[in-house]
């Protein structure tokens, strides 16, 4: 039953992520990559355009920072800034599991960000941190443009349906009927049941009505065979684990009594350019085992996989982007922890 309970729960989370990363995708292309023509301007602009995509939902907004980045187009500080407000994959389980005070992270996360973006350039420029020069050489690539909604096209969408269309749709309708009837999420009409309700119904026209280029490309290459799986199994896995631990172990008290060392362990955890591991204290967080500083603290450092693509690029630029985060974030979780948050 437990285990039952826990898959339930891991594949509500799984599609809130999956139905978010749809639309932040969908919107991205519609768009046709137009936000860089946004961040040329001075460093304020900068700091507050990085610090706002790095606060979006999602590792699109990092990514784009470090294309910004080494395209000379922002400052190393602001690069700092963007991976300090992002939370990767993660930010949409913590708006499945507590969506208020995730809001709030994310607010927090936005201000740090633009603060310690102005803070770290002043410190690169003391300590002659000068970006890598080779990366503005690098054409920039823009995204394709996309007709997302062409109604000559939707005929032709069914009359000759493709595999991928016919299984997501299929897949949505079911999810939909679940939420609707209780059997999977809320088991009352609470904004919970009507918020999904809606969400999966905006992916399911979005899925509708997309040409077979964005399904193949940017639904199932990118956001499912990249990112779903991996962000069901730590939703699931991460949810047993702590049922288990709980069960067998006092391990609330354990944590309770060692919180400083929590602290180290998740800002070090952190430094891991993978979406997943963060989501273990995103759910201890939910279950009321650790503080919030906790939390903040391995937020501001890690930053899902963002820092992937800078990594191909100059690996003596993405360490010292994760050694100012890991200072900054440690500092700043011990100074809230202490003061009792």
């Amino acid at each position: 039953m437990i285990v039952w309970n826990i898959l339930k729960h891991s594949l509500l989370i799984t599609v809130f992520v999956f139905v978010m990363m749809l639309l932040i995708d969908y919107f991205n292309v519609i768009t046709n990559g137009k936000m860089s023509q946004s961040i040329k301007g001075g460093r304020g602009r900068q700091y507050l355009i990085a610090s706002f995509l790095g606060s979006t939902p999602g590792c699109l907004g990092a990514f784009l920072n470090v294309s910004f980045y080494i395209h000379g187009l922002m400052s190393f500080g602001a690069l700092v800034g963007g991976m300090i407000a992002t939370s990767g994959d993660e930010a949409f389980v913590m708006l499945a599991l507590f969506p208020k005070k995730a809001i709030l992270l994310f607010g927090i996360l936005f201000v740090l960000g633009i603060v310690l973006a102005w803070i770290s350039d002043k410190i690169a420029g003391i300590l002659n941190i000068v970006p890598c020069q080779e990366c503005e050489l690098n054409e920039v690539h823009t995204i394709e443009s996309c007709k997302c909604f062409d109604k000559d096209q939707l005929a032709k969408y069914y009359l000759h349906i493709s595999w991928h269309r016919a299984v997501l749709l299929l897949f949505l309708i079911a999810i939909m009927l679940s939420i609707t009837t209780g059997k999977v999420g809320s088991p009352t009409w609470d904004w919970k049941r009507i918020t999904m309700t809606i969400l999966t119904g905006i992916a399911a026209v979005i899925i509708g009505s997309v040409p077979d280029h964005f399904l193949k490309d940017h639904v199932w290459k990118h956001i499912i065979k990249k990112h779903m799986l991996r962000v069901f199994l730590w939703s699931f896995f991460a949810l047993l684990i702590i049922q288990v631990v709980f069960k067998f172990w006092d391990f609330e008290a354990f944590i309770q009594s060692h919180m400083v060392w929590v602290m180290l362990i998740a800002v070090l955890i952190g430094i891991v350019p993978e979406s997943g591991p963060h989501m273990v204290f995103a759910m201890m967080f939910a279950e009321g085992i650790i503080p919030f500083s906790v939390l903040l603290a391995s937020s501001i450092v890690q930053d899902g996989h963002g820092m992937l693509p800078l990594l191909s690029y100059t690996l003596r630029d993405a360490i010292l982007v994760k050694v100012f985060n890991l200072v900054f974030g440690l500092s700043i979780g011990l100074i809230l922890y202490y003061t009792g948050l």
